[in-house]
């Protein structure tokens, strides 16, 4: 499909500004949803359990009629409605695709929801789920603000940029979220669909975000972004499109393949990238191996992040719930089974899923792959900015080694240093010590004593590195630092880095 602009002034869009006064004038934002349904009932309307959340609702004025309408899926009297909207005219709505009539009674026909994303309340449009009402999905189906594009807010660095780029940008809240840290925002998408309700989500926001249709990158091709962001249709299996948000129709991880062999394409200089995206592992290569071989040999720092592996089983069910799908139903069971058929036949042992983080330089393509599959609540987006810069003074490092010897180090307010024991003949033995963030991904480096000692030295006005290294040669009977200890020694020191434990100043 060829790109072009989306076609503005949609009946949705035109009433948006109405729109917004309502909401507004009602309160129908994240911080006065929380405080008007408590913390116990707002998790219950998370866990998708009306009754708790309608029954708040029903003493809650015109607030809690939008509650009922727009987050339960409620049929309600049209004098109500209008109260709760005006001064939104409920023909116009109905007519728009917003609301449906069933008589004198209406119910929402998209799903609309408040969503604090770190710069304040923002609306979001999409499609109606099954979280409230049995549904089937169509193929056209837009998500809404689901756990893969919340984990995806959290884990896109929010340092001010020029341009950035949301590829497949779906019902817009990628796009919606870079409006606040960029001074341009294109959105594309191949769904025209998505694109529709993108744009009523900008309009609704007040926000200007440049729209365009196509597949791929298509509809940027041979421009630049200082920053992409991607949540890609990156679920793994057979070739086909059920649901265009979801599937690609590239075979397995060809998706997240594509996107991230040819995301470096879009980014300007010390340009940056964050992606979801999935992989297979199978049972003759490791996956670290797998996804680097899909970037270029030039031109890319990347950090790439495995935040879970499930089970070719648990996969297959997720994403047919996912599609409102009862996997008890026999149609559901023929397809899993062709699913699981197509994992056998590629030899697929688990799918891992996770971020990928790009940033554009001037050098050979570095890669750090790593589980991270381990429990912890700080978002990744900072961290994501902080690692690439102290890549990149790795990299200035690794070109001269002076600079390293010269540097001084200071460590992390964060870092701690832990130290196992267990019980021996001879009381408690130590078995072993490690140094370990308590921030961020909550990195942990086991050490010898040596590394210890060398770390406790590390101070803003202390002794540079290669006079740190001599004393403590010294202070193990060396006369002198020989070359193993000295390469030994900047490599720990590089990891320590890398990973934000101890940093240069």
């Amino acid at each position: 499909m060829s790109s072009h602009r989306t076609t503005t002034g949609s009946l949705l869009t035109a009433l948006c500004p109405d729109l917004r006064s309502a909401l507004t004038r009602v309160g129908y934002d994240a911080d006065t949803l929380l405080e008007a349904l408590g913390p116990d009932v707002h998790a219950a309307l998370g866990r998708q359990e009306p009754v708790p959340v309608r029954r708040v609702a029903r003493t809650a004025g015109e607030l809690g009629t939008l509650i009922r309408l727009l987050l339960l899926g409620d049929d309600l009297g049209e004098r109500e409605v209008a109260a709760a909207l005006a001064p939104l005219d409920l023909d116009r709505a109905v007519a728009a695709g917003l609301l449906a009539r069933d008589g004198d009674r209406l119910r929402a026909a998209l799903d609309l929801r408040p969503l604090d994303i770190g710069a304040g309340n923002r609306w979001i449009l999409s499609d109606l789920d099954d979280s409230m009402r049995r549904r089937t999905l169509t193929e056209d189906h837009v998500l809404g603000v689901g756990h893969a594009s919340l984990s995806l807010l959290r884990a896109t660095p929010t340092r001010p940029v020029g341009s950035v780029l949301d590829l497949g940008t779906g019902c817009g809240v990628q796009a919606v979220h870079a409006a606040s840290y960029a001074r341009s925002v294109t959105a594309t998408d191949v769904n025209p669909r998505a694109l529709w309700l993108a744009e009523a989500t900008a309009a609704l926001n007040d926000l200007d975000i440049d729209l365009l249709e196509g597949s791929w990158f298509e509809p940027v091709e041979g421009r630049r972004f200082d920053q992409v962001v991607a949540n890609p249709p990156f679920v793994v299996g057979p070739a086909r499109i059920e649901h265009t948000y979801r599937d690609s129709g590239l075979a397995m991880d060809g998706a997240s393949e594509l996107v991230i062999s040819r995301a470096a394409d879009l980014l300007a200089p010390g340009g940056t990238a964050a992606m979801l995206a999935a992989w297979v592992h199978t049972d003759d290569q490791d996956w670290r191996q797998r996804v680097s071989a899909w970037l270029p040999d030039h031109g890319v720092d990347a950090w790439i992040v495995q935040r879970d592996v499930a089970d070719p089983g648990l996969y297959v069910g997720t994403w047919l719930r996912d599609a409102g799908l009862d996997p008890r139903d026999p149609a559901a069971q023929a397809r899993a089974d062709q699913w699981l058929d197509a994992f056998a036949t590629a030899r697929v042992e688990g799918i891992g899923f996770g971020f990928v983080y790009l940033r554009a330089v001037d050098g050979p393509t570095e890669v750090l792959a790593e589980d991270l599959t381990h429990g912890f609540d700080d978002p990744l987006g900072p961290e994501a900015a902080a690692y690439f810069e102290r890549s990149a003074w790795l990299r200035s490092v690794a070109a001269d080694n002076d600079l390293a010897w010269s540097a001084r180090f200071t460590v992390d307010s964060a870092t701690a240093l832990e130290r196992v024991y267990l019980p021996g003949d001879q009381g408690w033995n130590q078995r072993v010590a490690r140094l370990h963030r308590g921030d961020g991904p909550r990195w942990q480096h086991e050490v010898d004593e040596s590394t210890v000692s060398l770390v406790a030295g590390m101070r803003p006005d202390g002794l540079p590195l290669d006079e740190l290294i001599e004393l403590l040669a010294l202070a193990h009977g060396s006369d002198g630092v020989s070359a193993e200890f000295a390469a030994d020694a900047l490599s720990v020191v590089a990891g320590l880095v890398r990973h934000g434990l101890i940093r240069p100043v």
